[in-house]
This record gives structure tokens, C-alpha cells and sequence, in this order.
């Protein structure tokens, strides 16, 4: 429980704050996913738009400050290497 003022406001943020990162943790996610079933149905055509919007959207999440950098740069790693692997084929 929050004694002061100050307290009560940043509990309230918190909440509003927690909503939001949760929601665009989500989205991000989402179009990681998205990118990967694209890839794994072998859809040369709309493979290389999901994997642009999925990096996108991880960037997004970096410059938020809801994921380290390193993380981001390992999911699109990962995305571009499948990416390639499908152009190969």
C-alpha cells in the first residue's frame, strides 16, 4: 500500500505502464510468430514483408526499453538466417 502521494501516482502509472508493455510485448510477438509461419509455409512472395514488419516491431521494442538489444538482434538474426535458408531454395 502506498503511504504518500507521490506513491499513490506512481502505483497508478505503474498499472497504465504495465497494461502497455504487455500489450506491445504481445504485438511483437505476434508478428515474430507471423514471420516464422510465413517462412515455414514457404511463401517466398510474403516472407520477406513479415520478416521486415517483425523487425520492425522488435526494434520498436528496443527503443521502449522492453527488450535488450542483444535479444532484439538474436530474434532477427534468427529471422533473417530462415529468410535466407527459404531464398536457397
Amino acid at each position: 500500500m502506498a503511504n504518500t502521494k507521490s506513491a499513490e501516482k506512481a502505483a497508478r502509472q505503474a498499472v497504465k505502464h504495465r497494461a502497455r508493455n504487455v500489450a506491445l510485448r504481445s504485438r511483437s510477438r505476434s508478428a515474430i510468430r507471423e514471420a516464422v509461419e510465413t517462412i515455414a509455409k514457404g511463401d517466398k512472395a510474403a516472407a520477406p514483408a513479415a520478416v521486415r514488419k517483425a523487425a520492425s516491431s522488435v526494434d520498436s521494442m528496443v527503443n521502449k526499453g522492453l527488450v535488450h538489444r542483444n535479444k532484439a538482434s538474436r530474434h532477427k538474426k534468427r529471422l533473417a538466417a530462415k529468410l535466407k535458408k527459404l531464398a536457397g531454395k
